[in-house]
């Protein structure tokens, strides 16, 4: 039986990953609430589309760096060259 050792380098990555995500979690929601704030504003609508943007940039900033670390704890080499 072989052991499989965490490759540290996509841990790592992965990390780096999430680490750009979690603030965009927070500036985007943030952006959208002021939009809403605000929509008399003629920039009404650029300001609610950066927004949404925003949050969809950091559920996938997230996601891929989720799936980089599991394939880095488990030495996956098949995923995520």
């Amino acid at each position: 039986m072989t052991t499989n050792n965490t490759n540290r380098s996509k841990l790592f990555k992965g990390l780096q990953k999430i680490g750009f995500a979690i603030p965009l979690m927070f500036v985007g929601p943030v952006i959208i609430n002021s939009s809403f704030k605000n929509s008399e504003h003629p920039l009404y609508y650029p300001v609610l589309i950066l927004g949404i943007l925003i949050c969809l940039f950091s559920m996938f900033f997230f996601f891929k760096g989720l799936t980089t670390m599991v394939s880095g704890f488990f030495n996956d080499s098949n995923t995520n060259k």
